[in-house]
């Protein structure tokens, strides 16, 4: 189990903690936060690239493969009905290698399949699109 410390800060900035590592959140402009620093929301789009990343990278060592140069974007779209949450998230992975059919599924099933993938609620929608050889 992990534990997180998380601190109120006033002018809806929050303040989490984790041993020596600290993550500084701002709400959006528009509800009058000083949009500074990620939004939580920001940080959970985030967590779904990195988690994507990382999975593909764990596949690609046992693999024996090399992702260098491993990019990707997240957009995140807002839903307001019935609540304000995140509606959609769009992934776009970009890889500068190409590589065989096989390993291509292997990589794109690690990638799409991350923990934070699966933990979100399946109202969330999640688009993914993979660009092999594009830098």
């Amino acid at each position: 189990m992990t534990q997180i410390d998380i601190y109120y800060e006033g002018g809806l900035r929050t303040r989490s903690v984790q041993g020596k590592r600290e993550i500084i959140t701002d709400g959006p402009q528009e509800f009058k936060g000083k949009g500074e620093m990620f939004s939580p929301t920001d940080l959970l789009a985030a967590s779904l690239g990195s988690c994507v990343l990382t999975l593909m990278g764990m596949a690609a060592e046992r693999l024996k493969i090399s992702l260098e140069g491993l990019r990707l974007t997240v957009d995140k779209e807002m839903a307001q009905l019935p609540s304000r949450r995140i509606g959609r998230l769009i992934v776009h992975v970009y890889c500068p290698q190409t590589f065989d059919i096989e390993t291509t599924q292997k990589l794109e099933t690690a990638g799409s399949h991350c923990p934070v993938h699966q933990s979100l609620h399946p109202d969330t929608k999640q688009e993914f699109f993979f660009h092999w050889g594009e830098p």
